[in-house]
Parts: C-alpha cells; sequence; structure tokens
C-alpha cells in the first residue's frame, strides 16, 4: 500500500508549541503535494485569549473568527503551498475531528504537551481523543529540547522511522504506513517487537534449562517473522532494520527511540475501555505523551478509508 494524501489538518491555538506543528504540515504537503487546511477552534471559555471579554456576544465572536485569521494568514506567510483557514467555535477535539471528516482528510496534526497522571485525568487530552475520533491517522507533534532544530526547520526529513510491531491488526495497518513512509522519504526503517514480562518471574530450578531454551526459540520466531513482514521488493530501496527487546513496550520503545535518533514512530491504535484510558493509557498514548519524536497513530477505520 503506497500512502497517498491529498488533504492535511494542522491544528494550532497559537502556543509556541501548537505553531510547531505547521513546519511539519508544511513540509508534508509539499513532499504529497498535498493542501494543507490550517484549523484552529476558538474556546469560548478561554475568550480573554482575543483581547476582549464576552460581553455582546456575537460581535465578539465576530472578532474573534477575524483575529484568528488574520494570525493564520500570518502563520502562512511566505509558505508557498495551497492551503485554506479553518476557524471554527466550540470544543477543539470534536470541532477538528468534525472539520477533518468534512474535508475528507488523510492526515491530522496536532501538538502534545504529555500531560500524565491526575493532571491528564483533570484536563483530559485533545491529543487523545482525537487519536480515537479521528477519521484519518494522527501526527503528534513533541517540543523536545533534542530536537529543537527538526522542529524549527522549514523543511522537515524523516530520516528514521521505527514501526511497534506487535503482530496485531492494527500494528499491521501501522506497518503499512510506517513503510510507505519510509519509501516516501527513502528512510531507514527499524522494526521494533517489544516481549513484555512474563507473570510468573520466578520458574522452579528443574525447569530452568527448559526456560532458556524456550525463550531462545522464542527469540529466534519472533525474528524471523519481524523479517517476514517486509515485502521482498521493499529490499530492493531498504535494508529494515529488526530489533527484539524486552520491558514494558512503551518504556522500551521510547528509549529506542530516543537512543537511535528516531524522527517518527508508528504505531496502531487498538480499543480500550474509558476508565482503563484514563488511569493507564494503551502503549501508543503512553509513547505519544513521553516520546522524544514524532508519533503517528493509526487505527482501523469504518469503510476502510486508508491509503
Amino acid at each position: 500500500m503506497r500512502m497517498s494524501m491529498k488533504n492535511i489538518i494542522c491544528t494550532t491555538d497559537f502556543s509556541d508549541l501548537a505553531n510547531y506543528t505547521i513546519n511539519y504540515g508544511v513540509s508534508l504537503a509539499k513532499e504529497f503535494n498535498a493542501k494543507l487546511y490550517l484549523c484552529h477552534v476558538i474556546d469560548l471559555s478561554s475568550a480573554t485569549l482575543y483581547g476582549d471579554a464576552t460581553f455582546a456576544f456575537e460581535t465578539q465572536l465576530i472578532h474573534m473568527e477575524e483575529y484568528a485569521q488574520e494570525r493564520l494568514r500570518r502563520l502562512m506567510s511566505g509558505h508557498d503551498i495551497e492551503w485554506e483557514p479553518l476557524v471554527s467555535t466550540g470544543n477543539a477535539a470534536d470541532e477538528v475531528a468534525r472539520l477533518a471528516e468534512e474535508k475528507n482528510a488523510d492526515l491530522t496534526i496536532t501538538a502534545t504537551r504529555g500531560h500524565s497522571g491526575l493532571k491528564r485525568f483533570v484536563l483530559g487530552s485533545v491529543t487523545e481523543h482525537l487519536m480515537r475520533t479521528l477519521p484519518c491517522p494522527l501526527l503528534a507533534v513533541h517540543r523536545h529540547e533534542k530536537y529543537l532544530d527538526v522542529l524549527t526547520g522549514q523543511d522537515i526529513k524523516f530520516k528514521k522511522i521505527l514501526i511497534g510491531c506487535d503482530f496485531s491488526n492494527t500494528s499491521n495497518l501501522a506497518f503499512q504506513y510506517g513503510l510507505s513512509l519510509a519509501q516516501e522519504y527513502e528512510a531507514e526503517l527499524h522494526l521494533v517487537h517489544v516481549l513484555e514480562p512474563p507473570i510468573y518471574k520466578e520458574w522452579p530450578k528443574s525447569v530452568e534449562h527448559t526456560k532458556t531454551v524456550i525463550h531462545k526459540d522464542l527469540f529466534l520466531q519472533l525474528k524471523d517473522k519481524l523479517e517476514a513482514m517486509v515485502p521482498q521488493d521493499a529490499l530492493n530501496w531498504c535494508k529494515p532494520r529488526t530489533t527484539l527487546l524486552e520491558g514494558h513496550p512503551d518504556i522500551e520503545l521510547i528509549k529506542y527511540a530516543d537512543a537511535q535518533g528516531i524522527d517518527l514512530i508508528v504505531l496502531g491504535v487498538a480499543g480500550h475501555r474509558l476508565m482503563e484510558s484514563f488511569f493507564v493509557g494503551s502503549t501508543t498514548e503512553r509513547v505519544m505523551r513521553k516520546a522524544p519524536c514524532a508519533v503517528l497513530s493509526v487505527r482501523p477505520l469504518q469503510g476502510g478509508k486508508h491509503g
């Protein structure tokens, strides 16, 4: 599957962090010859951001919209691509998801601040809500000190792409996206599978040798399975690196990405119960909050809109 993009939505709340996402939006729009929609959602609970109180509501709303439109135009000044401003009012996550559906978006880009624990539970996360409601993949961008040169550059290229592989259907879909992007950017491709710690840590001494043999055999099987994921024709343009790690998937993937200087992590999004998501979060959510680079999350969509 060769990934195609015709319409890209890039969100900003006019913060410095959110404005970094525009570099990703512009670069991807150039790479794929796509149209960029630069989106801002007016949150009326934060009306003072626009310079006035909320009396004379309709007049103030018009003023806020004009102010937002002008800021979007300034942000895109000097960028020679096809683009359109989108200004909406309401809940940020709901409005972005609605606009992505309306514009038939192939990708949505947003910033993430990495909240965790009680703060995340109380405030919620626009990024994580979008990850589960968008009709397209979501690219979450961090502002990480180690990668400021990437974030502030005008021409962003993914040179090293990591795909987290657990051999599930969602992981296989993420693999297709990651492989396509690696081909597009002629990037170094890293396929990583993490073996989680076993439930039973203590093995009887009588079976210690058997445990070692089983463990070694499992590693060999998983290594072969990772390598078999890559289509034969892809080997003509890339030499994928397959890696097996042991531990908690989110922690190991983040450590690996940091050590290898990865530019993009691609992960699938599985279903998740609401309360479990609040208190625990999926591997993809945890990686998205703490990764040292951009994270692309992909989930199966009804109607089969992929590629």
